[in-house]
């Protein structure tokens, strides 16, 4: 099957109302040119996983009523602090969370990865998750004696989305040293990707590149897409835009200053495609 080459528009059409959506973390590869085209066109119903945690694409989400659900480690700006829309969505009820940790977001992924329905976790034991999670279950180890052991079942996004340096003409994408990236290409149901460049070079003919490279057999369509990482950063080619995201944090505190962000950056003349 072969990769499709799209528009950011049609990519981010590509993601149906209601799906389960894998996102990366702000430090990995953020698609946030397609994040702001999934806005535009009004996405409803989403459920976003992270993996293991989401900031800024998440916010923005929430933010524009496209986001029912989260289940993340964590969603925060990092060093800017909270995200001021998920912290009023959760103070209003509106979206509801499935509170979770890194090494079991990353477990449900590998088991949806090796087409496996759940992966055994021993180091949330004696955790407050528990009693919050009645989809995680507490077994005797089958091999042991008095070994209790958590299994956690398979999270398999219906759309794995995130942005990368490069990719070539096959659909092959390089992702460095993101591995989680890969993860979720791999448990995912389509993955849909935004590259900064497509080469003609064959990406995994070369050592050098095909340690780092998704083969084009776990992805589904691409767009290219100059700086699709911005205002987050893209290791190797831009840092992160430090007062774009600080002038973020300082207007969108409310609702009527995150309407007028959306104006301006998603919907208006400055909106970054």
């Amino acid at each position: 099957m072969s990769v499709e080459r799209l528009s950011v528009e049609d990519l981010a059409g590509r993601i149906p109302d209601g799906a389960l959506l894998g996102l990366p973390p702000d430090y990995s590869g953020c698609a946030m040119a397609a994040v702001r085209a999934v806005i535009r066109r009004g996405a409803k119903g989403l459920q976003l996983v992270a993996a293991p945690q989401m900031g800024f694409q998440a916010d923005m989400l929430i933010g524009a009523g496209c986001a029912a659900g989260v289940e993340a480690a964590a969603v925060t700006l990092g060093e800017y602090g909270l995200a001021p829309r998920f912290t009023a969505a959760v103070k209003s009820g509106s979206i509801a969370i499935k509170d979770s940790t890194c090494p079991a977001i990353h477990a449900g992924l590998q088991a949806a990865e090796k087409g496996v329905p759940f992966l055994p976790l021993r180091g949330i034991l004696g955790s407050d998750l528990l009693a919050h999670r009645d989809d995680w279950r507490v077994i005797d180890n089958p091999y042991g004696e008095d070994d209790p052991i958590v299994l956690l079942p398979a999270i398999q996004p219906d759309v794995a989305l995130f942005h990368a340096p490069l990719a070539d003409r096959a659909g092959n994408v390089w992702i460095g040293v993101r591995r989680e990236l890969m993860t979720l290409a791999h448990a995912a149901k389509q993955t849909l990707v935004t590259v900064e460049k497509i080469t003609d070079e064959d990406l995994m003919a070369d050592d050098r590149t095909a340690a780092g490279t998704i083969p084009s057999l776990y992805v589904t369509a691409l767009a290219e897409v100059k700086e699709g990482a911005r205002p987050l950063g893209l290791r190797g080619c831009y840092a992160a835009d430090h007062a774009h995201l600080q002038s973020y944090m300082s207007l969108v505190a409310s609702e009527e200053g995150f309407a007028r962000y959306l104006q301006q950056h998603v919907f208006g003349r400055e909106a970054a495609e």
